[in-house]
Parts: C-alpha cells; sequence; structure tokens
C-alpha cells in the first residue's frame, strides 16, 4: 500500500508541476550571425585543450548570444554563432552600427587527428550559398 501511495503522491506532483504557468510569453527566435575574426592557435599538441574564440557583429539591441551550431565529422568542424532575438513588440529594437565586435568562445579537445579544419560560418553570398572561414591546425604530439 505504501508504495501505491508513493506512486498516486509522485504523479500528482508531476502533474500539478506540469501545469504551472512559468512562460512569460515572450516572442522570440534564433538567428545565424557571421563570424567576422576567429583566435585560434597556430598549432595544437595532442591531448591539450585550447579556448576558440569568435567574433561577430550584433545586429540589434534584440540580439543577445545564445550558443553555437558545431558540428564534426572527422577532422572537419563547422561552427556558427546563434543569436536569441526579443520579437516584443512593447520592446524596440535599434539597429546597432558594425563598429564593435562582440566576443564568444567555446573549449575544444584536440583528439587523435593529425589535423583539424575548421569552418567558421561567415553568412551567404549573393546566390544564397553559405560562406566559410576555414582554417587548418596542424596537430603535434606532446614535446
Amino acid at each position: 500500500m505504501k508504495k501505491v501511495k508513493l506512486i498516486l503522491a509522485f504523479f500528482l506532483a508531476a502533474l500539478f508541476t506540469g501545469c504551472l504557468d512559468d512562460d512569460d510569453n515572450i516572442p522570440f527566435f534564433y538567428d545565424v550571425v557571421a563570424i567576422e575574426e576567429v583566435t585560434i592557435p597556430d598549432e595544437f599538441t595532442r591531448g591539450e585543450t585550447y579556448k576558440i574564440t569568435v567574433s561577430y557583429f550584433r545586429p540589434s539591441t534584440c540580439h543577445s548570444f545564445s550558443g553555437f551550431d558545431y558540428g564534426g565529422f572527422g577532422n572537419e568542424r563547422t561552427v556558427a554563432v546563434f543569436n536569441i532575438v526579443i520579437d516584443d513588440d512593447t520592446t524596440p529594437c535599434e539597429d546597432l552600427e558594425r563598429t564593435e565586435l562582440v566576443e564568444a568562445s567555446f573549449t575544444f579537445f584536440v583528439g587523435r587527428e593529425n589535423s583539424y579544419v575548421f569552418r567558421f560560418w561567415q553568412g551567404r553570398d549573393d546566390q544564397g550559398n553559405n560562406q566559410f572561414l576555414t582554417i587548418e591546425v596542424p596537430v603535434v604530439d606532446e614535446q
């Protein structure tokens, strides 16, 4: 009987917690922004972790850093920056001049590859094709 009461109590707690209205109903969307500059070492040492910093222009006052889209296959890594954009009529957005770069960083652990090819998303060309800044970084063994 104790088991049944415990399961019933857990079920009721989950039911009431799931029904709480904690959503502020603020409309937003995600926007990928072009990477302008990259700070990355000239070479990696196998087994080490490195900080890689990218810089981008924030398009408006409603844009804020959200995270990275990061994918890898073999020794290739593709990196893009995503911003969350508040799309609320009560908060007016102002376009920002392209004068102040915003920095964001991620850590990268060097595995078994002999080199890594990073492709940093830089926007689209006039035909809508993705453009990338491609940087190959060789890997050396610990000395």
